[in-house]
């Protein structure tokens, strides 16, 4: 089974023909309320584009990135002990990470890794729990790792070209998670999907991503280096 297989099932009538759905409405959510805020209320903020643009923009991507993966474990709902750790690791680890990453960018250490915890772990125990127990545990792990290393890592490039480690963060990142859902579907091809997806909920956790990652990057408190 080659990764060519893979791409072509992504017009095809498996749930992996509805994965590029996904970030196509994720990404539409983001740009629009990003859109919205900065015509009513962003473009009046000084030097906005230039502190935020770059890291709000990023952190759009890395949750269009991540709705593929949702869609992909609720319509299977049940995996395998192995595959099921994986799932939560990977997602525990990446979203912490790179949520992390973009708010510690801006709001410092402290208040990045706090946000890129609840945001890894969250996502890493309700993506684990497709297996069980043991990678719920995984995705616990995951986030709370993911977390702290992201905000950590913001705060030692701050003065060594942070916005480029951004840009590198978000593209290792986000082939990691397309290779986890080559994997997915590798260990899933004969499996028949046990629910239908929901679009509904993807531009729902897309919203209350982007509007959390937002606030706090611009109304929320910042470390004793960015006050």
């Amino acid at each position: 089974m080659s990764f060519n297989h893979f791409i072509k099932e992504l017009n095809g009538n498996r749930v992996e023909g509805e994965l590029l759905k996904s970030v196509f409405y994720s990404l539409l959510t983001s740009f629009a309320i990003l859109a919205l805020l900065y015509f009513f209320k962003f473009r009046f903020i000084e030097n906005f584009t230039e502190t935020y643009g770059l890291y709000l923009f990023l952190a759009a991507l890395s949750y269009a990135l991540l709705t593929p993966l949702m869609h992909q474990v609720h319509a299977y709902k049940q995996f395998s002990c192995m595959s099921g750790m994986m799932i939560g690791m990977t997602a525990g680890m990446i979203a912490g990470f790179l949520a992390s990453f973009y708010v510690g960018a801006t709001n410092g250490m402290f208040y990045g890794s706090v946000f890129g915890m609840i945001i890894g772990i969250s996502l890493g125990i309700w993506m684990g729990s497709c297996c069980g127990v043991m990678g719920f545990l995984e995705g616990i792990m995951a986030g709370f790792m993911g977390g702290l290393m992201g905000g950590m890592t913001a705060i030692m490039l701050l003065n060594d070209h942070l916005q480029t480690m951004a840009i590198i963060v978000f593209l290792v990142g986000g082939a990691i998670l397309v290779a986890l859902n080559y994997m997915i579907y590798y260990e899933m091809k004969e499996a028949e999907r046990q629910r239908q997806g929901q679009h509904l909920l993807i531009i729902t956790i897309t919203a209350a991503l982007t509007l959390a990652t937002t606030w706090l990057m611009i109304f929320g408190p910042r470390s004793a280096l960015f006050s």
